[in-house]
């Protein structure tokens, strides 16, 4: 019989790394909070109409990455339904925001997300056909501000700050402004226009594009196609007035905030649902493929899907990709840093005398019980281990070991050994909290 494995493009996380991703996420969770976002959690999976209309039916995400399949009727009177796992949260989040009517109350909705996504795609590093990613949305009604651009700088200046105080140095904002609907709708004439005589020598991909949506080209990753792509006429060109305040006042907020960017032409992002500002994080710890995170207005995505009026703006990060980031900025190569207990509790009794064992143990439990419950991390061994055994067991999981005998458990005075100090101390159990968190 062969051995199960995980799926190709799935993976198992295991402890130490997963104590790197519990930081980043906890983090995340402290800097939003600050912000005065909340958490929303939505379904994994929703009607696959959703996708289709919010993010595009053009785009490859719909049109090849998505895993669907066809919901059997319960009863003959039910029409079977196409479901997705999600391949992203801001359809789903804005699907949300309508049904609850959570712009009812008039005021800005800000929310961040952590969890699974999916997307059939051929994994390589740092992408996976389940990933997870943190990300957030900003959305209310017009009356609430959600239009305004200084909402764009606030959610770039968090971005920021969040990047700063995970550690990761050396990043590069990439902003650009894709414009209104109509900017959009000039640009694609432009663009359609200026492939006809180049298309023929792009990759597949971009011929197709250039007929069902032009400006998908610029997402080609293609290298051949690069310099084709560098040739054709740029987005900014096309913006009109409000489209050009609104980029000066976010660019005007950022610089007031001394969040540093570079303004990138050909950056339009890959879903049909973004206007206005659109941006990218890289890193080039990377490599080739370096964003970050990356994400945009979509002012019209509401409507789409049925809702009111309620302009967002919205990102989403890797988490994979984050990780990959933060080892390299820490300059390390292998599994995050194995995360040590605070001690080692070893109970030491004679495996000849069972009930003696018994008893140790059970106070071992004891007193590991009291010390969790004072907040501290606690491993436990068991009786009958030899010391050396109980030595080698602690070194590997905890700072500390606390030994506890016969003579300890009627004396209540224990021994404590540090492993990074090689000191031994002696510790009446009423210090014993205190000791060890120090």
């Amino acid at each position: 019989m062969s051995t199960l494995k995980a799926v190709r493009g799935t993976r198992d996380l295991l402890p130490p790394e997963t104590a790197l991703w519990n930081r980043i996420e906890a983090t995340a969770r402290d800097v939003f909070a600050r912000y005065n976002f909340g958490e929303i959690r939505t379904p994994v999976f929703e009607d696959t109409g959703l996708f289709a209309r919010g993010v595009g039916e053009e785009t490859d995400i719909v049109s090849k990455e998505m895993y669907t399949w066809e919901d059997r009727a319960r009863a003959q009177s039910e029409k079977t339904q196409s479901l997705t796992l999600r391949p992203e949260n801001t359809a789903g989040v804005v699907r949300a925001y309508i049904e609850h009517g959570l712009g009812e109350s008039g005021l800005l909705q800000k929310l961040y997300y952590i969890g699974p996504q999916f997307r059939r795609e051929r994994p390589q590093k740092g992408r996976y056909r389940q990933f997870s990613q943190i990300g957030a949305e900003v959305i209310g009604p017009p009356s609430a501000g959600s239009e305004s651009p200084l909402r764009d700088a606030e959610v770039l200046e968090m971005l920021a700050t969040l990047l700063d105080e995970l550690g990761i140095t050396g990043w590069t904002l990439e902003l650009n402004s894709v414009g209104s609907a109509a900017d959009r709708a000039r640009y694609n004439e432009a663009l359609r226009a200026a492939l006809v005589p180049v298309v023929g020598q792009m990759c597949g991909d971009c011929q197709r594009r250039a007929v069902t949506n032009p400006l998908r080209v610029l997402d080609c990753k293609v290298p051949a196609d690069q310099p084709i792509i560098e040739t054709l006429p740029v987005i900014a060109d096309s913006l009109d007035e409000a489209s050009r305040a609104h980029f000066a006042a976010v660019t005007a907020a950022l610089d007031a905030a001394g969040v540093p960017y570079t303004r990138n032409h050909r950056l339009v992002r890959g879903l049909d649902y973004y206007t206005r500002t659109t941006f990218e994080f890289t890193h080039g710890g990377l490599g080739a493929q370096n964003a970050l995170l990356g994400g945009g207005r979509y002012d019209g995505l509401s409507e789409m899907l049925g809702g009111p009026r309620a302009p967002g703006i919205g990102f989403a990060i890797g988490e994979d990709r984050l990780v990959l980031t933060l080892l390299a900025a820490l300059n390390e190569k292998s599994a995050a840093p194995q995360v040590l207990a605070d001690a080692f509790i070893a109970p030491l009794g004679d495996k000849e005398k069972a009930e003696e064992l018994i008893k140790l143990n059970a106070a071992a439990l004891v007193l590991a019980r009291e010390l969790r419950h004072q907040g501290l991390w606690i491993e436990l061994g068991e009786g009958s281990f030899r010391l050396k055994k109980s030595f080698e067991a602690a070194d590997k999981t905890a700072r500390q070991i606390v030994i506890l005998g016969e003579d300890e458990l009627q004396s209540g005075i224990l021994t404590v050994k540090n492993f990074s100090t090689g000191v031994q101390t002696k510790v009446p159990r009423g210090e014993l909290a205190v000791f060890l968190s120090q």
